[in-house]
C-alpha cells in the first residue's frame, strides 16, 4: 500500500470529512450517546480479537518481556517530556501533558491494527493487553508531579484510592481488559458466531467514529492559541522522536513487524479520553484546551496520516 493509496482509504477520508466539516463550520454532529456507544463497540471488538489471538500463544513468557517493557514506557515517557514542557507551561498543565503523552491513543492503536490488516501483517493479539496496561501510569505520575509542587485539589478532590480507582476502573480500561479475557476463554465456536458483529461491522464503526475526531480535531486547534507555535511544533516532533526510540526498542526486544508498528504507535501517541476524565477532577486547574487540544488537534492527525505509514516504511527497512 502507498502513501497515496493509504490516504485513500474510508477511514482516513471520513476523519477529513469531519475536518472539512468543522472549517466551513458545517452544523454537522453525532450525539455524544452514540459516540459512547462507537467507542465502547471499538475497545469491545478490539479486545475481543485479542483475546482469541492469545488463545494461540503457547508460551507465555515470549509475551511477558514486550508487555513489561510497554508497561515500563508508560512510566518512562512523562518522566523525560515533564521537564521539557515545564520550560512553557505552569505545573498543572505541563504535568498534564506529560500524563497525556505518556499515556496512549486507542483510536492510533485501531487505526494501525486496521492498516496492518490492510496489508495482510499478523500482530500478537497481547499487545491489545500492552495497550490496556499503558494507559494508567502516566497519570499516575502526572498527578505525583502536580502534587509534589503542592498544587492541585488537594483538600476537597479526590483521594489517592479514588483516582487509582478512575485509573485501573475506568470503561474503557475494563471494557477492554474484559474483552480481552472473554476473548481468552471463548471457544472458537462463539468467536466464530460473533464475527459479523465484530469483524464485518468493524470498518463501519471506524469510519463513523473518525469523522468526528475530524470535526473535534479542527475545532480543538483553536484552544492552543497563545502558545500555538511550540505546543505545534512539540505535538509533531513528539511522535517522531518518541516513535523512533519505540522501533530500536522493539527491534532490540525481537518484536515481529506487525507488533513493532503496534508498540511504537502506542509510545507515540497520547490519551484524550483517560487523561480528561482523571485529570479534570483532580487537577482542576489545567486547562483541557492545552492537552486535549495538543494531543488531538496536532498530534493525532499527524500520525493518522503521517506517523503510520512513515514508522511502517521504517520497520519493514530495518526488519528486512
Amino acid at each position: 500500500m502507498s502513501p497515496w493509496e493509504y490516504l485513500l482509504q474510508p477511514a482516513i477520508l471520513f476523519f477529513l470529512l469531519g475536518v472539512v466539516a468543522a472549517l466551513v463550520k458545517s452544523d454537522l454532529e453525532i450525539p455524544g450517546s452514540i459516540l459512547k456507544i462507537l467507542s465502547l463497540y471499538l475497545l469491545f471488538a478490539l479486545g475481543l480479537k485479542g483475546g482469541a489471538e492469545l488463545q494461540k500463544v503457547t508460551d507465555l513468557m515470549s509475551v511477558a518481556l514486550p508487555l513489561l517493557v510497554s508497561t515500563a514506557a508508560a512510566f518512562v515517557i512523562p518522566l523525560i517530556i515533564y521537564p521539557i514542557l515545564r520550560r512553557k507551561f505552569d505545573t498543572p498543565d505541563a504535568a498534564a501533558l506529560a500524563a497525556t503523552y505518556g499515556s496512549v491513543s486507542a483510536v492510533t492503536f485501531i487505526t494501525a491494527a486496521s492498516y496492518l490488516g490492510a496489508r495482510q501483517t499478523e500482530f500478537g493479539g497481547y499487545m491489545v493487553a500492552a495497550l490496556a496496561l499503558m494507559e494508567s501510569p502516566a497519570i499516575l505520575v502526572g498527578l505525583i508531579f502536580v502534587r509534589r509542587k503542592g498544587t492541585g485539589n488537594q483538600s476537597s478532590g479526590p483521594s489517592w484510592g479514588s483516582l487509582l480507582h478512575e485509573c485501573f476502573a475506568n470503561k474503557s480500561v475494563l471494557v477492554l481488559l474484559g474483552s480481552l479475557v472473554v476473548g481468552m476463554v471463548t471457544p472458537p465456536s462463539g468467536i466464530k458466531a460473533l464475527h459479523p458483529f465484530v469483524v464485518e461491522m468493524f470498518p463501519g464503526v471506524l469510519c463513523f467514529f473518525l469523522m468526528d475526531l475530524g470535526l473535534v480535531a479542527a475545532r480543538r486547534i483553536a484552544d492552543l492559541k497563545g502558545r500555538r507555535a511550540f505546543s505545534i511544533l512539540f505535538g509533531i516532533l513528539f511522535p517522531l522522536i518518541a516513535g523512533t526510540a519505540a522501533i530500536f526498542v522493539a527491534r532490540a526486544v525481537s518484536l515481529s513487524e506487525g507488533d513493532a508498528l503496534l508498540f511504537t504507535m502506542l509510545c507515540a501517541s497520547g490519551s484524550y479520553i483517560a487523561v480528561p476524565a482523571a485529570f479534570r477532577a483532580a487537577v482542576p486547574e489545567a486547562n483541557p484546551g492545552v492537552y486535549v487540544g495538543l494531543a488531538l488537534g496536532v498530534t493525532f492527525p499527524f500520525n493518522l496520516l503521517v506517523g503510520i505509514p512513515l514508522a511502517y516504511s521504517m520497520i519493514n527497512s530495518l526488519w528486512n
